[in-house]
């Protein structure tokens, strides 16, 4: 029988993300049939992983589940928080199936999120080279200038690289707000926030509002749904992906 990496199994378990279960498995908490396993080990479905002693159980049949979200501010995107603070997760106590977030928007930033237990999936979304395009309805203050427009929409330089060219919309011009839509084809640690910041530009308010083909409409803060089979189709061909 063919073997697969154990980060895939762990990952096809819905257990967590594929980049997490490599970084479980660099830290020595992941074990096949008893002893520690390295980055490359592979197994197969008859064998035992477990993490932290915790069993990771893979079904032979399957059943994925893709979830949208508007997440609210306030909470963060992670499985559960050392410091016990309000999580992504709380807000998802009716799915049946055990789901992780793809990707992440930080404490203070609200918007589409997407969860599933499909690891596949997940991992061409978050992958670099898909270049899937996210889009944000950034509020900042006091004002911008076009200056600062051209350097958002050509790429800024943030945590010692340059990032990739942006399509930034301003939408809205009030005294001391103005509000932009800006889309990005990467996924870097707070990029937006970074952005603005680095051309002087304080964030009071980040939404995302599409990720590649996905709007998040008028789904209600806090509230979540399954993708439908055509959001679902869409996405698989904007990643490559078509099933």
């Amino acid at each position: 029988m063919e073997k697969i990496r154990i980060q895939k199994m762990i990952a096809d378990s819905g257990y967590c993300s594929r980049r997490k279960a490599e970084e479980l498995i660099s830290k020595g908490r992941v074990k096949l049939n008893g002893h520690p396993v390295k980055l490359g080990d592979k197994c197969g479905f008859h064998d035992l992983i477990t993490i932290d002693g915790e069993r990771i159980y893979m079904p032979r049949k399957r059943n994925f589940v893709y979830i949208m979200m508007n997440k609210p501010r306030g909470y963060v995107t992670t499985v559960s928080d050392e410091l016990d603070r309000r999580c992504v997760m709380d807000l998802l106590e009716d799915v049946e199936e055990r789901v992780y977030p793809i990707g992440r928007l930080d404490r203070n930033s609200e918007g589409l999120l997407l969860f599933t237990n499909d690891g596949e999936f997940a991992n061409s979304i978050m992958h670099p080279s898909r270049h899937i395009a996210k889009t944000y309805r950034v509020t900042v203050r006091p004002d911008i200038s076009d200056d600062q427009l051209v350097q958002l929409s050509s790429g800024i330089e943030i945590d010692g690289r340059k990032t990739m060219p942006a399509n930034v919309v301003v939408k809205e011009k009030q005294q001391g707000r103005v509000v932009m839509l800006i889309t990005i084809h990467e996924g870097r640690n707070r990029q937006i926030r970074k952005m603005c910041e680095a051309v002087g530009l304080e964030v009071a308010r980040l939404r995302r509002v599409s990720i590649g083909p996905l709007r998040l409409g008028m789904l209600k803060p806090g509230a979540w749904r399954e993708l439908t089979a055509d959001e679902l189709r869409a996405l698989r061909t904007a990643i490559g992906k078509e099933k």
